[in-house]
Parts: structure tokens; sequence; C-alpha cells
């Protein structure tokens, strides 16, 4: 493992901490999407399938473990833990991701079948892997409806951003030293990592102030 790579697990998994303090602090859930969360989680359980099957290292299966138990953890905060869930913005939270899911299972599924040696984990992580480039969406959409960004909320969003940004150094690292390059992957980061750029961008300018998100 390079540097870049433990840097983007560490601002990946400080993004859930960051998280689960807002909630804390604040006692409210405004302002966060349940779709988002939704979705991670699905990315997460596709991709980790494997999860008891092949041990490759502790780092790699705490981390693991990790991402899908904060990501369900943050779920059952905002849907079903009370007062929490009581807060919870359903009506801004309104961005249709469930009409990407299944097409895109279904075109990833397609696509594979092109290949005869890919098996039923390649399928998913693959799948995963693009899924997660698109599950901010609904949380861009949850800002953008409500205009404005709370200061902790952005801390958490930036982190996930800079997550991808460091995964993209960590690709070029691995590509400089081994000429070798994941090409999904790469084009899923350099995706995700763009769709981000914009809020990065407002976030940075904001220098601390409440973000504010003009459309």
């Amino acid at each position: 493992m390079n540097i870049f790579r433990f840097i983007a697990d560490l601002l990946h998994l400080t993004s859930f901490f960051i998280l689960i303090f807002k909630i804390r602090k604040s006692m409210n859930v405004v302002g966060l999407s349940y779709k988002s969360k939704e979705l991670y989680l699905v990315v997460f359980l596709l991709r980790y399938l494997d999860l008891f099957l092949y041990f490759v290292s502790f780092y790699n299966t705490i981390m693991k473990i990790l991402y899908i138990s904060l990501t369900a953890y943050l779920i059952y905060i905002i849907r079903f833990r009370r007062p929490y869930c009581l807060t919870y913005d359903s009506q801004n939270d309104s961005f249709p991701h469930l009409k990407f899911i299944y097409p895109g299972a279904a075109l990833v599924t397609l696509i594979s079948l092109d290949y005869s040696n890919i098996g039923l984990f390649e399928i998913c992580w693959t799948y995963s892997i693009w899924l997660e480039s698109l599950a901010i969406l609904p949380q861009l959409h949850m800002i953008q409806q409500t205009k404005e960004c709370e200061n902790i909320t952005g801390h958490y969003m930036a982190s996930l951003g800079f997550y991808r940004f460091f995964y993209i150094l960590n690709w070029i690292y691995v590509y400089y030293y081994t000429e070798k390059i994941q090409w999904i992957s790469t084009l899923g980061g350099i995706l995700q990592t763009a769709l981000y750029s914009d809020f990065l961008y407002v976030y940075l300018k904001s220098q601390g102030r409440k973000i504010e998100i003009s459309v």
C-alpha cells in the first residue's frame, strides 16, 4: 500500500465519523440524504461479497467491515432512531435514485456476458464502482434543493471528494511503478471526482462560513 491510498482510506473513514459527530452534536439529521446512504450500502455490500471468503490482510478486512457497519448505522440513525429520524427532510431528499440502480445493474451484466471468464464477484465489483460514482447525487440534489449546506456537512462531503482525489493519485502511482491500470476504477473515480468538483470549489471558497449553493 502506498501513501496516497492510505490517505484516501483515512479520509473515507473520517467522513463517517464527521457525520456521526454532526448528528450527535446537533441532535438532528437536517440536510442529510438517506438515499445517498442507501446507495452507499448497496455499493459496499456488492463490492465486499468476498469479505469472509478471501483473506487479504487484517487492515483490508477491518476497513471493509467498518465501511459496511458505519453506513448501516447511519441509515438506522437517519430513518429509525429517535429523536434524530424525526428531523429527516424527506421532502427535499427527493432524488429518484432507484431509476439508475436497476438499469445500471442490467447494463453491467449484459456487458459482462461478453467475457466468459467473468464471474459473479467481478460483475458485482464492476457495478459497485459505477454505482459509487453516482451515489453522492441524492446528497448533492438535496443541497441544491435547500440552497445551503451546514459547515460540518460540508466537511463530510469534502472528505469524500478528497478521498476520491487521492485514490486517483494512488492509481497514477501504481501505474508509474507497475505500468498496470484498472480502467474501471480509474474512470469511475474520475467521474465521481468530477461530480464533487463544483462543490469542492464552493467549499474551499467559503473558508469556514456556511456554504451557500447558487443554482
